[in-house]
């Protein structure tokens, strides 16, 4: 009866996946192309498994675009990244708009171009009332800067009398980080072969279950990623519990 009941706890989906798309570079290299082919490549990925996301009713879907690191890589590169990013999401916009999918941009907007940013509000608004899925990006975001654009935005309001002798705890932190409103990631899932978190959501990530995969971002499909949900369902989550408190009490988060 305890396996069974554990069973069901654990049969569940993960609410939100948050994943880091590597590998595109090395994906077109294999290939003797040149990286921009890997990035074009690793767009179709993300067309597929964002309508997987949508069939298999996952709440929020966060995807690491571009991180407040990756300007230090060539000047080119980072250009040709942000005009595939501009043209997707002028071509996108519209068919997540008709499959009611919900677009949101996490990150330091103040960097990127004024099109651009005019564009990620423009895709924002106009799916802003969808709700089959919240597709997360994250574009110039730092777990870093996240963490400290909150304790700036607390520190503000403090100063001007809207917070008056705060208690600083975890809720008022959740509720001035890019990602208020969310629910923390469930899954997190990084492709390429890589076995770090690489300064993506930080703060959110403090129980989440970690899944590392060898095979490249443009090579990532809906087989891939159910291969990943299996896993996380296979787990046992705890949040610092035994498993008997998971059964006798219910506690599930």
């Amino acid at each position: 009866m305890f396996s069974k009941a554990i069973d069901s706890v654990e049969s569940a989906n993960p609410r939100h996946i948050a994943i880091i798309m590597d590998g595109n570079g090395r994906w077109a290299q294999k290939r003797f192309m040149p990286r921009a082919f890997g990035h074009q490549a690793g767009v179709k990925a993300v067309r597929k498994i964002v309508e997987c996301c949508a069939e298999q009713k996952i709440e929020v879907l966060t995807l690491f675009a571009f991180s407040s690191e990756n300007w230090r890589r060539p000047e080119d590169e980072v250009s040709l990244l942000m005009g595939l990013f501009m043209a997707t999401l002028q071509r996108e916009i519209n068919k997540l708009d008709r499959n009611n999918i919900r677009l949101r941009f996490i990150g330091d907007r103040s960097a990127l171009s004024s099109q651009l940013q005019a564009k990620m509000a423009e895709g924002e608004k106009q799916t802003q009332s969808n709700d089959a899925l919240t597709l997360v990006i994250a574009v110039n975001y730092g777990g870093h800067w996240d963490m400290c654009q909150a304790f700036q935005q607390i520190l503000n309001k403090i100063s001007t009398g809207e917070l008056t002798h705060p208690t600083i705890n975890t809720p008022l932190i959740n509720q001035h980080l890019s990602t208020h409103g969310l629910p923390d990631p469930d899954l997190f899932i990084r492709t390429g072969g890589e076995q770090r978190v690489s300064n993506f959501m930080l703060w959110q990530l403090a129980y989440t279950e970690l899944y590392f995969t060898p095979t490249l971002w443009p090579d990532f499909d809906p087989d891939a990623l159910t291969e990943a949900i299996n896993s996380f369902k296979g787990r046992q989550r705890r949040f610092g519990h035994t498993g008997e408190q998971m059964f006798n009490n219910s506690v599930i988060p």
